[in-house]
């Protein structure tokens, strides 16, 4: 228990280092841009921007990170959230590293894979986009084809249909009342759902929470 104290207290003080250390690299290229060409951004609309922007997804980035931390671990946390991309692939990796593997949250066996599953994710990542980046260029305009668009439009709902349907075959109870509520909140506000997935997907997670609570007291699982 103290290792994992101190494991602890030292990803917690690399992760903030890292995290200044990110935001310093992201607002190198506005700032450089600025100093070699002169031009200085209109502070007016620079506020209003960020005041927008902020607005739309600071709630879902604070939800996220009380969400997923737990799942992800220390080290993985702030590896997940310096690197990006969680919902779309860190989390489905971790999900299936967990899966395989068969830890349990909160454990020194969970952090560790964690860790790894982020790791290896990130630099495959960046490997195939590289990859991907250099070979797609010629395919460029049959990818951008209208025929082949909606596909791509899919490709993150069908990840994550075919990870969930793993956890929905063990008690298929359990996903009656999340898929009610998504399907009756997409109809009733598509835009909303469509733009702050983060929120839907907490909000899903009470109800589902929520209702397997009923099920068990009225013994129906």
């Amino acid at each position: 228990m103290d290792n994992l104290v101190n494991y602890n207290d030292l990803m917690h003080r690399r992760g903030r280092i890292f995290m200044v250390m990110g935001l310093a690299v992201m607002f190198m290229a506005p700032v450089l841009i600025w100093v070699i060409t002169g031009v200085a951004p209109d502070y007016d609309k620079l506020f209003v921007a960020v005041l927008t922007l902020s607005l739309l997804y600071l709630p879902g980035g604070i939800i996220e990170v009380v969400t997923y931390s737990p799942f992800l671990g220390t080290g993985a946390t702030y590896l997940a959230f310096v690197t990006g991309n969680l919902v779309n692939l860190k989390i489905p990796c971790v999900m299936n590293a967990r899966q395989i593997v068969g830890t349990e949250i909160g454990t020194p066996e969970n952090e560790v894979v964690a860790t790894l599953s982020v790791a290896f994710s990130t630099i495959t990542t960046v490997s195939i986009m590289t990859l991907g980046i250099l070979l797609l260029i010629p395919l460029r305009p049959i990818l951008n084809s209208p025929v082949l668009k909606p596909a791509f439009d899919w490709v993150v709902s069908a990840l994550f249909g075919a990870l969930g349907y793993k956890y929905y075959l063990r008690n298929p109870k359990f996903a009656i009342a999340p898929i009610i509520f998504v399907l009756i909140l997409g109809s009733l506000a598509p835009a909303f759902v469509y733009g702050n997935i983060a929120i839907v997907v907490v909000m899903a997670a009470i109800v589902s929470v929520g209702a397997a609570k009923v099920m068990h007291m009225r013994k129906m699982v």
